[in-house]
């Protein structure tokens, strides 16, 4: 028996260190190669650390909370003899891992029954359904390229040998267990309060009713906030998937919760809905997590955010263009599209028209899809429409990218911005989504608000934010004999569009902002774009 140290590795492009946030094992806990051992917090994302080794836990050197610089050691293994399997690194040697863990790159173990060459391809995520499930890898057979394992491969090799527990339902797809099972953290292994009422579910009639899943995916920060509330993640009602698989998000368990805590006639209403903003899926962070007196960390995602909105502010001398657009054509355009695009799975909002109409602008005046590069002493106009769309996460503003904005639909659009918006919330996105953006929008008016000075995403010359959708009193001459003027209710959307005034002169903000206005209040010259 040998006892291995393992240490943090880089996590991530350009990471020194990481906030550890939750041990997913404890002393004398068995763990297998690939198994995540520990929840890490960097500055990007929140991950899983896997272990090397397949072995026993021998000691934890970090507390939780603590923040740990690449390299140092966190964990210990005794690895061979009668209490593990034998080491296949060398001592003292980690693994990197990846700052968010890919599923679509495969690793690969040497089979331990058959043939001594052959190796067993599959994915952490096809890994784990199969400790889960109890099944060899070895033995499975890869329907995939060059014999990778998939989950469906796991399933039907469960089913055949009899070790899937829902036999009857053994042909349809089965989502893998992320929230339950033997792992669980070390607080819950030391027999914590919280941890003793973890799974509890809402007494009947106290909220929405149970969705009573057999198994769940979610995201280990999701995992944590359940056990927090006291949520069983397979009663929380969701209708997003990941590969065909139930996905519940931290929105859900909150929205959850909460219902279950309202009296009957109390009901929350459905997840997506409430609230007249231009429903972009960003939602703000829980304020009910921060107490009065409490002292938060400022590390991680929260002090990279803080350092980037200095440094917009303090080099780009920002301009903020107010403006309101009539939107009651915009309004009926989209009650009309909404059926249709119901019919494909996709929740139409309005962002996905700003969008369109902000690719307008940028056509007619492309300044605004710039970078200054201070020290070439040159301004770059980008010839790719790659749109910033900021969303309000418990770590801070996260913004995922929308790529090739002119080539795609509203439905796509539509779609893509509820995919990324989900995953910047449950921290899933990968470094290269929150990359590479040319211009940016921001929708304060989906949590209240009509005007704001929205803070430049830099190095861009330019971000719109958007207020909410609501009906406002507004002027316009009488019908009929044009003899004078009467006020109307009218569907408005409020705009706030900062610039860099090295860049973007005031005239040319107002020119911008009136074409775009133009197309939000026309939706029929969105089939230009």
């Amino acid at each position: 028996m040998t006892v291995k140290e393992f240490r943090l590795p880089d996590v991530g492009e350009g990471v020194a260190e990481g906030e550890l946030v939750s041990w997913l094992v404890a002393p004398g806990d068995r763990v297998e190669e690939d198994q995540p051992v520990a929840e890490v917090e960097t500055d990007k994302a929140l991950v899983e650390v896997p272990s090397s080794y397949d072995g026993v836990v021998e000691e934890l050197f970090v507390e939780e909370g603590e923040v740990v610089p690449v390299g140092d050691v966190i964990i210990s293994f005794r690895v061979g003899g009668a209490d593990g399997a034998s080491a296949d690194a060398e001592s003292g040697d980690t693994k990197p891992t990846d700052a968010e863990p890919d599923d679509s790159e495969p690793t690969s173990v040497e089979a331990e029954s058959g043939s001594p060459s052959r190796r067993t391809f599959a994915p952490p995520s096809v890994r784990r359904l199969a400790r889960e499930l109890g099944v060899d890898l070895s033995a499975v057979d890869g329907s995939g390229p060059g014999g990778r394992v998939d989950e469906r491969d796991v399933r039907e090799h469960a089913d055949a040998e009899g070790s899937d527990p829902d036999e009857d339902d053994a042909t349809d797809p089965k989502p893998v267990e992320m929230d339950t099972g033997d792992r669980k953290s070390a607080v819950s292994k030391r027999g914590s309060a919280e941890g003793a009422g973890a799974t509890t579910a809402a007494e009947p009639g106290s909220g929405p009713e149970p969705a009573g899943r057999d198994r769940t995916l979610s995201t280990p920060a999701t995992r944590k906030l359940a056990n927090d509330l006291g949520v069983d993640l397979d009663d929380v009602p969701t209708d997003e998937t990941r590969e065909g698989e139930a996905f519940v998000a931290e929105e859900h368990v909150r929205a959850y919760a909460e219902a279950s805590a309202r009296p009957d006639d109390e009901a929350a209403p459905p997840a997506g809905e409430g609230g007249s903003g231009v429903e972009t899926e960003p939602t703000p962070a829980d304020p009910a997590t921060d107490a009065p007196g409490e002292t938060i960390p400022y590390r991680g995602v929260r002090r990279t955010i803080g350092e980037r909105m200095e440094q917009s502010k303090f080099t780009a001398p920002h301009v903020t263009h107010h403006d309101t657009a009539e939107v009651d054509a915009l309004v009926a355009a989209r009650e009309r599209l909404k059926p249709r695009a119901a019919e494909v799975g996709v929740k139409l909002t309005y962002l996905p028209f700003v969008m369109k109409a902000v690719l307008a602008g940028l056509r007619e005046y492309p300044i605004l899809n710039s970078e200054l590069r201070e020290e070439a002493e040159e301004i770059v106009l980008k010839d790719e429409y790659h749109f910033g769309v900021a969303v309000a996460t418990d770590a801070g503003l996260m913004v995922p990218v929308i790529e090739d904005v002119d080539e795609k639909g509203l439905f796509e659009l539509a779609a893509e911005v509820s995919d990324l918006a989900s995953r910047a919330r449950d921290r899933s996105l990968a470094p290269e989504e929150l990359r590479g953006s040319t211009f940016t929008l921001t929708n304060f008016g989906a949590i209240g608000g009509e005007y704001a000075t929205p803070i430049i995403n830099y190095p861009e010359t330019a971000v719109l934010g958007l207020g909410a959708v609501e009906k406002r009193p507004v002027v316009r001459e009488r019908s009929g004999d044009g003899t004078g003027h009467e006020v109307v209710p009218a569907s408005t959307l409020p705009l706030s569009l900062s610039i860099d005034h090295r860049v973007v002169d005031g005239a040319v903000a107002a020119e911008f902002a009136n074409v775009v206005m133009d197309h939000l209040e026309e939706p029929l010259l969105l089939l230009n774009e």
